[in-house]
C-alpha cells in the first residue's frame, strides 16, 4: 500500500496552533500533523551530524555529498544486524540527538497537549531506513505494546529531511486509539492491517520541520522506502510525569553484559544539563521497585526474571532510596 493510495493527513500549521484545540483533535483522530514546527537550520545541524556517522560507516556513496543520503545498497542493514547496531550506537550517543527531543518548539506543543508536568522519555529513537529493503519496513503496531506504563503517552515522529511518499513516511490509522489495545502477534507486537479497528489509513509527504504526534494506542506503520536514499527520521515520547511510567523507559534492560549504558552514552557530551534529567522529577514507576523485586523472583521464564532483575539493578543505581 503506497502513500499515494491513502487518505491525506489532516494538518495544522504552526502559525495556527493557538486557534486549535490540540487535545480535541487528538481525542478525535489519535494524531496531529503540525506543519513547519521545527526550524530548518536546527534540523540540518542534527542531520549533518548523523549523515557524517553513516557516511563513515560506508552506508552512503563516497562520491556524493553525505547530506544527499545516497545509499550504498550492498551495505543495507537494520536491527538486529551487528553492523547496524555499531553505527546506531554512535548516533544514539550524540548529544545533539538527545537535545532535539527537548527542542523548545516541541516542548511548547507537548505542554499544550500533556500539561505543565511534561516528562520527555530519555531514549529517543533514530530511524535509519535503507531503500528497497522489505525486511526493514516497520509494520502496523501500537507503541503502548512496547512502552507500557500509562497509555496516555504520545510519540512525536519527525523526518530530518523532506520525506515524500517514495521515502516511506509514516502511516496512521485514524481514531484507532479509541479501541484500546488491539489484537497483536505476541512475538512481534504487529497488528493486522486487515483486522485493525479505526477509520481511514492516512499518510502523505512530511517535510523537514513537520512533526506527527500520535497517541500511544494509535495504530501506525512505516511505508516502504522505494527511493535511492537513506531515510533518516527520529521519534521521541512524552507523558505527564504524574502518570505511571514503566521503569524500563529509563534503563537499558537489553544490555546485560556492559553494552549500552548512560555512562557510555554521555561519555563525550559537553554539557551535563540533560544527563539523568529525569532524576529531578517526581516519577511514579509501575512496576515499582518492590514489584520489580517480586517479578525478578516470580516471572514466568528465566529470561523475564533476568530482565526484571537488570531493570531493578539499574533503577536502584540511578535512584537509590
Amino acid at each position: 500500500m503506497s502513500g499515494e493510495e491513502l487518505t491525506p493527513f489532516r494538518e495544522i500549521h504552526e502559525s495556527d496552533l493557538e486557534s486549535h484545540s490540540l487535545k480535541n483533535e487528538m481525542d478525535s483522530y489519535g494524531y496531529l500533523l503540525i506543519r513547519g514546527l521545527l526550524p530548518p537550520d536546527d534540523l540540518n545541524q542534527l542531520l549533518g551530524e548523523i549523515a557524517r556517522i553513516v557516511y563513515a560507516a560506508g552506508w552512503l556513496l563516497p562520491d556524493r555529498n553525505p547530506l544527499e543520503r545516497m545509499a550504498v545498497i550492498s551495505a543495507a542493514c537494520g536491527d538486529p544486524d551487528p553492523s547496524f547496531k555499531r553505527t546506531y550506537e554512535e548516533v544514539f550517543s550524540l548529544e545533539a540527538f538527545h537535545m532535539f527531543a527537548h527542542h523548545p518548539a516541541l516542548r511548547k506543543v507537548m505542554n499544550l497537549l500533556v500539561g505543565p508536568q511534561l516528562l520527555i522519555h530519555p531514549k529517543p529513537i533514530a530511524r535509519l531506513i535503507f531503500p528497497n529493503c522489505e525486511r526493514f519496513v516497520v509494520h502496523a503496531h501500537q507503541d503502548h505494546q512496547a512502552i507500557g506504563g500509562d497509555p496516555e503517552s504520545f510519540t512525536a515522529w519527525m523526518p530530518l529531511h523532506d520525506c515524500p511518499p517514495e521515502l516511506g513516511p509514516l502511516q496512521i490509522l485514524e481514531a484507532s486509539h479509541r479501541f484500546g489495545l488491539q489484537a497483536a502477534d505476541p512475538k512481534t507486537g504487529y497488528v493486522s492491517r486487515e483486522t485493525a479497528c479505526g477509520g481511514d489509513w492516512v499518510s502523505g509527504q512530511i517535510n523537514a520541520g513537520d512533526v506527527v504526534i500520535f497517541h500511544s494506542l494509535t495504530v501506525h506503520a512505516g511505508s516502504p522506502n522505494v527511493s535511492s536514499q537513506l531515510r533518516i527520521s527520529m521519534d521521541c515520547r512524552f507523558q505527564d510525569c504524574g502518570r505511571a511510567l514503566n521503569p524500563s523507559t529509563l534503563v537499558f534492560a537489553g544490555s546485560p553484559n556492559g553494552g549500552r549504558s548512560w555512562e557510555t552514552t554521555y561519555a563525550n557530551w559537553r554539557s551535563a544539563d540533560l544527563k539523568y534529567f529525569w532524576k529531578r522529577m517526581p516519577l511514579r514507576l509501575k512496576p515499582s521497585k518492590d514489584e520489580l523485586a517480586q517479578l525478578a523472583q516470580t516471572a514466568d521464564s528465566p529470561a523475564m526474571r533476568s530482565r526484571y532483575a537488570r531493570i531493578l539493578s539499574q533503577i536502584e543505581t540511578q535512584m537509590p532510596g
